[in-house]
Formats: C-alpha cells, structure tokens, sequence
C-alpha cells in the first residue's frame, strides 16, 4: 500500500468487511474525517479484496500482529475475542485504539464514551476507548440532559433491537427468512436462534440462570452507572430482538428526584445535543426505525406524564437511533476526532 501521503493520521479499520466497518468509512467521509492513510483490515479470507474510500480503491489487508505498525489510530469491530488479542498490540504499536465490542467497556482504566456526556474522559485514556453499548447509547444520550438538571434515580427501559445490532450476517438472515415466509417456504435460522420473520424474541444473548437477565440487559445497566459516574441508578431493562433491518427503538420511563413536567423535558430535548425531537400528537407521529435509519441524532417522542407515578417524578418517552452510526461507527468517529492534537498531527 502506497505511504502516508499527508501528516493526517494513518486510521486503521478492524472488521472493515461488516456492517459497521461500512460504516466507518462512511461517516468518516462525511464528516471530513482527517486520514493520512487507511489501512482495511480483516480476516484472512478478505485480504486483496478492495473497498472504496474517498474515491479510490483500499487492499484489505490480514488482520495479524503486524498490522498496525505506522498506525495512528484504529477502530475496531470485530468482536471482543479479536479485541482482546489485538487492541493491546496495537496500543504497544502505537496507535489510539477505539473499540466498538464489550471487551473493556468495564474495565476501570478503560474510558466509556459518549461524547455527548464524557467527552473529557477521552484524556484519562491508556492506549484503548471503549465505545459503549448501542443500546445504552440509545438511552443515555437523551436521558443525560435530563440528569443533569434533575438527577434521574430509576430508569425502566424496554428495547426493540434491529438486525442491525447482530453485524450484516444477521440483517440478510432477515431479509432471506422474509422472503421465504412470503413465499411459503421454510427457512432454518443460521445466525439468530429463533425464526426472525414476522417474530420477536428475547435478545439473542446468554441468559444469566441465576438472575434471569441477558447480557444485553446488564451492559446496558451497568454500562449506564459507569457512564454517568452514578452506581446509585436504579436500572431495569428488557432487551428484545425484533424483525426490523436497522436502527433501535426504546421505550423509556424514568423518575427524577424533583418533579418534573412534560414541557420542562421537551425544552431540555430541544436543547440536548444529539437529540431530535420527534412528538407530534396531532398526527400520531413518533420516533420511527424508518426515520432513524441514515440519521446521526437519537429521536425522541410520546413525552409524557408516566401515569403510574401520582407523585409527578416520572416521564416515559419513546425513543429511535441508528444502531451502526450513533449506536456504534459515529459515536466511534466523534470519539476519535476529538482525541489530543498530538495524535492527529
């Protein structure tokens, strides 16, 4: 591959073949994201082919131990096993590593990033980020603000995962298994552990015997007291996969410590960075999939009073975001431009 062509750092994509390595490239496109050079890493059996970035053609190159010499910063999403064995020998190669798998999210000397939230976290870092988990970043990135000016004591979160959560594999599972059922024809699942077409199921994670929770549903719980720097929060979720292509749904209901109005959330929404506001009653229009798909900020809607609650402490609120921009390649990206001028010069 030809040499550094500018002082711009050398990026290196792990995992530049799934739906998420697309879309690094993308959104570091279109964000005007500095590269010097790209380095397209992936399992041997991608190597020599080619993806686009700005107009030209990248070689993929074997992911190996060598791979990140040169390399200023590297984006992974290949996995926590791939994580695991390779962000360390890229951070003693010299590169910043950000991390898109769970494998030092819960690590004490690992930074877990939202931009949106910790931004200044991004300096206390060893060599790794840790990007957080999409679906607490579907919640996290509205539900900040609101903590901020009334600290939030419990939070019940109910999601509505897309394929898109499970890597490409998963979203042409679901497009194949649709077409067979309209078709009258039978499909045996590949990649998901129950049929996907016209079906929902508890997220395709372990179950924990002894709590009943998945592990989807912890990393969000414990994933959202680390970000918030809070191990008081009360948190309780149910992680659901449901037979949509891309971009997560959530539903929200959380209690404040003060009372708190509809209009006062709705005018901190409006104001929240990352946040669009998507509530219009009149028409019955609220945070959709179909609109969330494509779009960098989280939507956010059916703000209302949480009935449940006569004490006036509690909200719920629906909520939609990308999974593989703001959930996982964006939040990525927007971790990465900002780290030290140091690394980017």
């Amino acid at each position: 591959m030809e040499d550094k062509v500018s002082n711009d750092p050398v990026v290196a994509i792990v995992g530049v073949t799934g739906a998420v390595g697309a879309e690094f490239i993308a959104t570091m496109d279109k964000r005007g994201f500095r590269v010097g050079r790209l380095k397209a890493l992936a399992s041997a059996r991608s190597a020599g082919k080619t993806v686009s970035f700005r107009g030209k053609d990248v070689v993929i190159e074997e992911l190996t131990e060598r791979a990140f010499e040169g390399v200023d910063i590297a984006l992974f999403s290949a996995g926590g096993s791939i994580s695991r064995k390779f962000a360390p020998i890229a951070v003693k190669a010299g590169a910043v590593v950000v991390d898109n798998s769970s494998a030092f999210r819960m690590d004490p000397n690992v930074p877990l990033v939202i931009p949106e939230i910790n931004a200044s976290r991004i300096r206390d870092h060893k060599g790794i980020i840790a990007n957080p988990n999409c679906a607490a970043i579907t919640a996290l990135v509205p539900l900040w603000p609101i903590h901020q000016q009334n600290r939030i004591k419990r939070v019940i979160i109910s999601t509505y995962q897309a394929a898109s959560g499970a890597g490409a594999a998963a979203m042409d599972e679901l497009v194949e298994s649709t077409r067979a059922s309209l078709n009258g024809q039978v499909y045996t699942p590949r990649v998901m552990p129950h049929p996907y077409a016209f079906n929902l199921f508890n997220h395709n994670t372990a179950v924990d015997p002894d709590t009943g929770y998945n592990d989807e549903e912890t990393k969000v719980i414990k994933e959202t007291r680390k970000i918030f720097e809070d191990d008081t929060i009360a948190v309780g979720v149910t992680c659901v996969r449901v037979p949509v292509l891309r971009a997560h749904c959530e539903a929200i209901t959380f209690e404040c410590e003060k009372p708190i109005s509809e209009d006062q959330v709705r005018a901190i929404m409006a104001q929240a960075p990352g946040v669009k506001v998507v509530d219009d009653r009149a028409r019955n229009y609220f945070p959709m999939p179909i609109d969330a798909s494509g779009q960098d900020d989280v939507l956010v809607g059916r703000i209302r009073k949480d009935l449940s609650d006569a004490s006036g402490h509690s909200i719920s609120m629906f909520v939609a975001a990308d999974q593989l921009l703001k959930g996982a390649a964006l939040n990525a990206v927007q971790i990465a431009e900002l780290l030290p001028q140091r690394v980017m010069a």
